[in-house]
């Protein structure tokens, strides 16, 4: 098969999959610049947490939980997820490509802050940070001020 075909074929699965992920989850674009493993990545935090996602963007935060605390949620298929403003919850997951996912930070932003805080920028632009760390930092985290799995 030639190159072209082969890239014909590939958008055209891609592109389909795109307007599945619209049917599921209306409240969401996924666009393919850029903002695709985000709102893959919320639309699966919403599913499986207690919270519920903002209609379109909100500046700063993706939703919130059932008792109003406002949550950012990040994901990822690489091995750092970004934070910028310190939030009242923050859930970072990272995806597989068979669409599992595992939860790597579930918490108050300010235990990041804690961590973090030093770091130039910190606050004023988005930055990464080690899932690795993020998972250290996330067992730190009392089960009572994590946000729950739905049942």
């Amino acid at each position: 098969m030639a190159t072209t075909e082969v890239i014909e074929l590939a958008l055209k699965d891609i592109f389909s999959g795109i307007e599945s992920l619209k049917k599921a989850q209306p409240k969401k674009e996924f666009t393919i610049d850029g903002r695709l493993v985000g709102d893959i990545g919320e639309t699966i935090v919403e599913r499986d947490y207690s919270l519920s996602l903002y209609d379109g963007m909100a500046k700063d935060y993706d939703g919130e939980t059932d008792c109003g605390r406002r949550v950012q949620i990040k994901a990822t298929f690489k091995d750092s997820l970004t934070f910028k403003k310190v939030s009242d919850y923050y859930i970072g997951i990272k995806i597989f490509e068979n669409g599992t996912y595992e939860e790597i930070f579930n918490g108050p932003g300010s235990y990041i802050e804690a961590e973090y805080s030093h770091r130039k920028g910190f606050g004023e632009k988005l930055l990464s940070f080690p899932i690795k760390r993020l998972r250290e930092l996330s067992l730190d985290v009392p089960m009572n001020e994590k946000i729950q799995q739905r049942v």
